[in-house]
């Protein structure tokens, strides 16, 4: 009778398993697929006041994006792992954001917005360095224009990190909350 337990238990975690590895599967094909975009659509248009508002745009669109998903995570019958899946979906859009309007901005100006042309894997890269805090210092903004991008990603930066301590955080800790009050026995009546 126990090996029939053992393998009834065996068929209820395999699901459980793949369950789990759904929404990584998710983000990683939303992330890929976003790369896989800013690398091969054809980003010609040069800087505009356009691109600042689908830059402001895509930032309000990813804030609400988090605010949504912080509801789901509440939800969640896994909320640390939504919490994963929404996080490892939302900051790389955020840097794709960012980067598609650096290239963009040193693709219009040329040489005099940066220290080097970008190419789009350069701006990539600038805004990762940007977003870890690590600033090697081989690219930099030289142009007003390009300095201020650069300080409205740090603030923007320093915000996502906020919004991620607070809301997923705390919509992590709800909804762990939650899920523990309805697996709780009842108290019997007296």
């Amino acid at each position: 009778m126990s090996t029939l337990r053992e393998g009834e238990q065996g068929r209820r975690i395999r699901p459980r398993r793949v369950l789990l590895l759904l929404p990584l599967l998710r983000s990683a094909v939303v992330v890929t697929a976003a790369t896989t975009a800013y690398f091969l659509l054809p980003l010609d248009r040069d800087f505009s006041q356009h691109t600042g508002t689908v830059l402001v745009l895509g930032i309000l669109a990813i804030g609400a994006l988090l605010a949504l998903q912080a509801v789901s995570i509440i939800g969640s019958p896994y909320p640390r792992l939504r919490a994963v899946e929404v996080l490892s979906t939302a900051v790389p859009l955020f840097l794709l954001l960012f980067s598609a309007t650096y290239y963009l901005y040193a693709r219009g100006q040329g040489e005099h917005s940066f220290s080097e042309p970008l190419s789009r894997n350069d701006a990539l890269y600038f805004t990762v360095t940007v977003f870890a805090t690590v600033g090697f210092g081989d690219i930099v903004p030289v142009s007003q224009t390009a300095r201020v991008l650069t300080t409205g990603q740090m603030v923007a930066d320093l915000v996502l990190v906020g919004v991620i301590a607070k809301a997923i955080v705390g919509a992590v800790r709800i909804g762990l909350e939650r899920r523990q009050s309805s697996s709780a026995p009842e108290d019997p009546e007296p």
